[in-house]
């Protein structure tokens, strides 16, 4: 796996692994999680921008024009919109990572990220590689581990990276999980949570206030859970809106090994 590596410290609330990286044991979700009721983006109607798309089972996009992104290891594979919407993929088997004492503590792969390069300042000042490059949102796998449940495991992902992207243990955010609820899309059967971030780091005004993390977490027959996971800047030029965010989660799909 290629390693873009972001340093942090300090684990939040952790639990699963990546792929054959294990991660660290688990410290417990979230108090007072949030119970908001929201429904659920739908998947997006075949041709939704102009022209034809694939049917959710397919690994061509479901929205015409857009890009897919997939990773076997994690059972996923998704739709983000074209290059031409400043929406870059990356080789499936490169990851992004946050770091304590020099080994991951939370790590992605399957990647894509929007809009690199907007904001030079970062609410984790020891960010680097491919998360230190100024995107607005990122999205991404993760998982492989066997501890706790679906709804464990999709607050902890959401808690997780919301920690880590927008402060880390040397300026902790706030995290208010929200909106746990099952999820049943595209033949996909899991948990999805929110994670609402209030950023306490801005070192400059680019860096945004708040944040936006989005998760689904998913069992696999052999008992790991894997998820997939977006966070997004949020009340900054350019920051994805609600709908955009949900366009995109109603695309996450299965994905079998071959």
């Amino acid at each position: 796996m290629a390693l873009a590596v972001i340093g942090g410290a300090g684990v939040y609330f952790l639990t699963g692994d990546d792929g054959d990286k294990k991660a660290d044991e688990s410290q417990g979700a979230p108090k007072n999680p949030g119970n908001e009721k929201d429904k659920q983006p739908e998947a997006p109607a075949q041709g939704d921008d102009g022209g034809a798309s694939a049917a959710p089972g397919s690994s061509q996009p479901m929205v015409a024009g857009w890009q897919t992104q997939m990773r076997q290891e994690h059972f996923f594979q998704y739709d983000v919109p074209g290059k031409a919407d400043k929406w870059k993929v990356f080789p499936t088997d490169t990851a992004v990572s946050y770091t304590e004492n020099g080994k991951p503590a939370v790590v992605m792969s399957g990647t894509a990220n929007f809009k690199e390069g907007g904001c030079a300042s970062s609410a984790n000042p020891d960010s680097v590689g491919e998360a230190g490059k100024g995107q607005l949102a990122t999205v991404g796998t993760t998982g492989g581990g066997r501890d706790g449940d679906l709804k464990t495991n999709a607050r902890n992902w959401a808690g997780n990276w919301g920690f880590f992207a927008y402060g880390g243990k040397e300026h902790k955010p706030k995290i208010e999980i929200t909106d746990e609820k099952a999820w049943t899309r595209n033949g996909l059967e899991g948990w999805t949570a929110t994670a609402k971030v209030t950023i306490a780091n801005r070192p400059s005004p680019c860096v945004p206030a708040t944040a936006i993390v989005k998760s689904i977490a998913q069992k696999m027959p052999d008992g790991t859970f894997h998820g997939w996971v977006l966070y997004a800047d949020q009340g900054v030029p350019d920051a994805l809106t609600t709908e955009q965010i949900d366009k995109i989660m109603g695309t996450v799909r299965p994905l079998k090994k071959s």
